[in-house]
């Protein structure tokens, strides 16, 4: 069964579990998009700042247990019903049910702190990425900007930006760099991808 259909307005949903930082970023781009809107921010986890963020913006919530998302219908009525057609994973530290990936197939996109195939992984999120970066004497870290499959932080790559990781650097001050790639980058990537969907007038 498909979720998409033709038309003008891309209704995206943010699915994150923290303070939200790239979510008010991708947020603030897109407003007063002609042809993409952020219709809707999902989270897992009572009072994390990004709800904070949402009311900012009068962005509905879509708040999820575990339970019903990995062994119930994953919330997919609940997307259906509010017209979501594409799915940006902001910081979102559950993985992915199969439902959702079927159902979203070349429509959701994930963005990881470093330069995957490298760092990635079941716990490798946040400053875990960071600490492996340093601890292995690497010269240069980023982001990677990727569709998602069934498998953490393993779908196509779309994107990749780096930057220098210099002697005393800790994962605090890395983490700085990296969010600095993402702000810059994440939305237009959103973008670009959208806007390259079939259906999606341009």
């Amino acid at each position: 069964m498909s979720t998409f259909t033709d038309t003008s307005l891309t209704r995206v949903a943010i699915f994150a579990s923290g303070a939200g930082s790239n979510a008010r970023k991708i947020i603030e781009y897109f407003q007063g998009h002609p042809q993409i809107i952020i219709a809707l921010v999902v989270c897992n986890k009572p009072g994390a700042g990004v709800l904070n963020i949402a009311a900012d913006f009068s962005i509905p919530v879509l708040t999820i247990e575990k339970e019903r998302f990995f062994r119930g219908d994953a919330y997919l009525p609940d997307l259906q019903k509010a017209g979501i057609g594409f799915i940006v994973l902001a910081g979102f530290l559950w993985k992915i049910p199969s439902a959702l990936i079927t159902a979203y197939s070349g429509h959701m996109l994930n963005i990881h702190p470093a330069l995957l195939p490298k760092y990635g992984g079941k716990g490798m999120y946040g400053n875990f990425v960071h600490e492996a970066v340093i601890a292995a004497g690497e010269k240069e870290s980023g982001i990677t900007i990727h569709l998602v499959d069934g498998e953490y932080d393993h779908g196509g790559t779309l994107f990749q930006a780096t930057c220098e990781v210099v002697p005393d650097d800790t994962p605090a001050t890395l983490a700085r760099r990296i969010h600095e790639l993402e702000h810059l980058h994440f939305a237009p990537v959103i973008e670009k991808t959208i806007l390259s969907l079939p259906g999606v007038n341009r």
